[in-house]
């Protein structure tokens, strides 16, 4: 039986911008389950984003509920939804967002530091994470002396670390040349079938094929919500 991860209950969100309301998100209702990979499609102002923020636990909805790992993280304070996030989600980001004066092993080390986790557990684990994504010889690299395919292995090293329940990537290839791309992509494939949860917001078709469900977004709804029975494989394919 399917293991639900993720549910959302007629979630909206609105911003009030000077006398304009903007409805962001309007009553989405969804389910993810545990080892699904999903992918958010829309265009810009589709509300991905918006919706990224919420099940990343980095926004609240204005109404509905938002039930993580059966937990009700809806009407949670910061200091509460922060706890959620580093425990439950691990984040890859467009930017990679590494600090540049840290080595590959302390960017990936660092979201241990929040765990009360020993430097010598944290550095070992963040070793062996790093050798996972094949950057065994670049632990001691800075941001700035690897490529961009490398920092975003580095990234999804730090996303990993705390064996997160799910993976949350923004447009990862979204600063990568093609060959880059499907490299990255071919590894979210080996973790989803190691089995981990993941969740990818791409505005770009031939990244979304490797989703196994397509939800696509527009005007804050859901569009459509369908299985992906064209999935890439291996080298982009």
């Amino acid at each position: 039986m399917k293991q639900e991860i993720i549910r959302l209950e007629k979630i909206s969100r609105k911003y009030i911008m000077g006398s304009e309301i903007i409805h962001a998100l309007r009553s989405i209702s969804l389910s993810i389950y545990k080892n699904e990979y999903v992918a958010f499609m829309g265009a810009s102002g589709s509300g991905k984003s918006t919706l990224m923020n919420i099940l990343g636990c980095l926004d609240t909805p204005s109404s509905g509920k938002y039930f993580l790992d059966n937990i009700d993280v809806s009407d949670m304070k910061d200091k509460e939804l922060a706890a959620v996030r580093n425990i439950k989600i691990g984040f890859v980001f467009q930017t990679f967002n590494l600090l540049a004066r840290a080595s590959a092993l302390e960017n990936v080390a660092l979201p241990l530091v929040y765990s009360g986790i020993s430097k010598s557990e944290r550095l070992k684990r963040a070793k062996a994470v790093l050798e996972s994504v094949g950057l065994g010889e670049r632990l001691y690299h800075k941001p700035n002396e690897l490529s961009g395919g490398q920092r975003q292995r580095v990234a999804i090293a730090r996303a990993l670390v705390n064996n997160p329940s799910i993976i949350l990537a923004d447009e990862p290839t979204g600063n990568l040349d093609s060959k880059t791309s499907y490299e990255i992509m071919n590894l979210f494939d080996e973790l989803h079938k190691k089995g981990n949860t993941i969740i990818l917001v791409t505005h770009e078709e031939d990244i979304a094929r490797y989703a196994h469900r397509i939800i696509r977004l527009k005007d804050g709804n859901v569009e459509s919500d369908i299985e992906n029975t064209n999935i890439s494989v291996a080298h982009g394919q």
